[in-house]
C-alpha cells in the first residue's frame, strides 16, 4: 500500500512540476498542455486535479514556497536535530503566510468541494497536501531509521494534521492568534508528537 501511495504521489508531483515549468515559461496552460508536458493522459491529470483552477493554485503555491521551505529545513540541520528542522519548516510556512494564505484557503476549498469539470472522468479526486508530507518527511529524516515503519507513518500523519494551511486557519480564525503564537503552537504540538513517538509508548 505504501508503495502504491508513493507512486501516486510521484505521479501527482510530476503533474505539478510540469505545470510549474509552463507557468515559469509565461504560459497559462490548459489541461491538454499539462498532460503533454507531464507525459500522462488528460484522464490522469483529472484523477488528481478535478479542475484546472485547483491545479494552477497548487502549482502557484509551489512556486511561492518550495525552495524557501526546502532550504530552511536543510539550513537548520545541525547535528541531525529533528526539532530544529521541524521548527525551521514551521517558521518558513508562517513566514510566507502573508503572501500565500489566501491561495491556501482557496486550495482547501477546492480540494474539499471541487466544482465538476465538464470533461473530467469519475475518479478519486486529489489527495491534498502531498508537498506538505514531503516536507515533513524531509524534516524527520534524522529519526527515520530509529522508528518502526508503522510508528513513522503514524507520526507523519499526525504532524500533517497540526502543521499547514488548515492549522494556520484554525489558529488564526478560531483562536485569533498572531503569527508568532501560531508558530509556537504548531511547534509545541509537533514536539509533543515527536517526543511521544520516540518514547515508544503507543498508548501513553
Amino acid at each position: 500500500e505504501h508503495g502504491r501511495y508513493r507512486q501516486r504521489r510521484r505521479t501527482r508531483q510530476g503533474i505539478v512540476d510540469a505545470t510549474v515549468r509552463l507557468l515559469q515559461a509565461g504560459h497559462t496552460p490548459s489541461i491538454g498542455d499539462i498532460a503533454e508536458a507531464a507525459d500522462v493522459s488528460r484522464r490522469t491529470v483529472y484523477l488528481y486535479f478535478p479542475t484546472l483552477e485547483l491545479l494552477l493554485i497548487d502549482a502557484t503555491l509551489g512556486l511561492l514556497s518550495q525552495v524557501a521551505i526546502d532550504e530552511a529545513i536543510e539550513a537548520a540541520d545541525e547535528g541531525d536535530d529533528v526539532l530544529a528542522r521541524v521548527n525551521a519548516m514551521i517558521s518558513a510556512m508562517i513566514g510566507q503566510a502573508g503572501e500565500s494564505l489566501s491561495l491556501g484557503r482557496a486550495l482547501i476549498r477546492l480540494t474539499v468541494d471541487p466544482p465538476a469539470a465538464n470533461d473530467a472522468p469519475p475518479g478519486p479526486g486529489t489527495r491534498a497536501a502531498p508537498r506538505r508530507v514531503g516536507w515533513i518527511e524531509q524534516a524527520l529524516s534524522p529519526i527515520r531509521d530509529q522508528l518502526p515503519a508503522a510508528d513513522y507513518e503514524r507520526l507523519v500523519s499526525a504532524l500533517a494534521m497540526v502543521i499547514g494551511w488548515e492549522a494556520m486557519i484554525i489558529l488564526s480564525d478560531l483562536r485569533g492568534l498572531p503569527a508568532d503564537e501560531q508558530r509556537e503552537t504548531m511547534l509545541w504540538s509537533a514536539r509533543a508528537l515527536i517526543t511521544a513517538t520516540l518514547s515508544g509508548g503507543r498508548d501513553d
